[in-house]
């Protein structure tokens, strides 16, 4: 990974892009204050243990690093919540997500995808984030939530505002010194949370037939979901359901260009696109990272881990274990079985998986059939996002 690393100017942040790791499975950081897990089976394993390792983390957050107050909840951000409550909240959107309807979403995003190239033609370069990797599957969500597209403008500077920071995680941290970063997270948050209340109150006026409209009506164990409920369940649909499309769309383009004979390959032989999109996830993991909290003592990989501390499971660390993945710092789509663990495992499994899938492969097809050998300009570089936990380009200049 050397030359992609020196190529990209990718930040020793992102650890797991410098090369194959030598250290342990499971080591304490003792400045961050948590465990960090790197290997593939025992990320598996925790995935799989909803009960010891809880997701929720809040719970251990020293008072100081979140905000006090009426203006800050995080009830209904189903990430943070664990059974059986996570299992009701899970099924009042799982419907919008079910195999057929993703299917038949499948020309509408093949139609916006050649009006946003359509939108860019006639220009000497394609800046592949903003023209096409980032309103392509903003503008999906926001049909289905049933909020304006036309207001993505707005979407990308509160996604920008809360996740495009270069700040490590810490849970040691005296909060004095995060009192400025937390508000600069709050602005785009309240924003946020603002609009999306106004939309929702509107719903509950004049319902639709929309995802937004389904959460007002939604009723949990006999009772209507409360309004903070409601807003952090559909920001988190409206941010999570282009995040990760938009990173996956912009690094399987990165993976094409820094493998020309790939590129070739899947030129000659369309049926390897969805392939192509699974080892992009595997080798550039959009989330890279997630946590998790210890409920007791538990021992993982010879290590102990006392209860009540914060795990970091890191995904892209464990998408490159060579004990799982031979080779693993090669693009290789040709690999199979490849049980990467982009979008997770278990009960917190991603909702958007499949429509991220389709419209991933989708645009990638129309994207082979419009445009020459997709190459990056050396004088305009690749521009990754700065955020620790997660791999993604926010600037992509093709040449034409």
């Amino acid at each position: 990974m050397s030359d992609i690393v020196e190529r990209y100017n990718i930040s020793k942040q992102h650890f797991w892009l410098h090369g194959p790791r030598t250290g342990p499975s499971v080591e304490y950081d003792a400045v961050a204050g948590m465990y960090n897990v790197h290997g593939y089976q025992e990320v598996q394993d925790i995935l799989a243990d909803p009960t010891t390792f809880s997701s929720d983390t809040i719970r251990l957050t020293p008072k100081g690093l979140l905000p006090e107050g009426e203006e800050f909840s995080l009830k209904g951000f189903i990430t943070q919540i664990d059974p059986p409550e996570h299992g009701k909240l899970r099924k009042l959107v799982s419907s919008a997500f079910t195999r057929k309807v993703v299917a038949d979403l499948e020309p509408r995003i093949a139609e916006l995808t050649h009006e946003l190239l359509d939108a860019a033609d006639g220009r000497d370069r394609l800046e592949l984030v903003t023209d096409l990797a980032y309103p392509l599957p903003v503008i999906v969500i926001a049909e289905l939530l049933g909020v304006p597209s036309s207001d993505r403008a707005l979407f990308r500077k509160w996604a920008d505002g809360l996740f495009q920071r270069d700040t490590k995680i810490s849970f040691s941290e005296p909060a004095e010194n995060r009192a400025a970063e937390m508000e600069a997270t709050m602005r785009p948050w309240r924003e946020m949370t603002r609009y999306l209340a106004e939309h929702a109150a509107e719903r509950r006026k004049r319902p639709r037939a929309d995802l937004l409209t389904k959460l007002v009506q939604a009723e949990v164990d006999g009772e209507r979901l409360p309004d903070d409920h409601v807003i952090n369940f559909a920001m988190l649909l409206l941010l999570a359901g282009h995040i990760t499309t938009t990173m996956l769309l912009g690094n399987t383009v990165v993976c094409l260009d820094a493998f020309p004979e790939q590129q070739d390959r899947v030129r000659a032989d369309r049926s390897t696109v969805p392939a192509v999109i699974e080892e992009s996830l595997r080798l550039f993991t959009p989330f890279a990272a997630v946590a998790r909290s210890t409920t007791r003592e538990v021992e993982l990989a010879g290590v102990t881990i006392p209860a009540d501390k914060i795990v970091m499971l890191w995904f892209g660390s464990a998408n490159r274990d060579p004990r799982q993945f031979p080779d693993p710092d090669v693009f290789d789509p040709g690999r199979d079985p490849n049980p990467h663990l982009a979008f997770g495992r278990g009960i917190h499994f991603c909702l958007g998986a499949p429509l991220a899938r389709l419209e991933g492969r989708v645009a990638l097809n129309i994207l082979l059939d419009r445009i020459g050998t997709f190459r990056t300009d050396p004088d305009d570089p690749v521009v990754f996002m700065p955020t620790p936990t997660m791999t993604g380009v926010s600037r992509l200049p093709l040449l034409r």
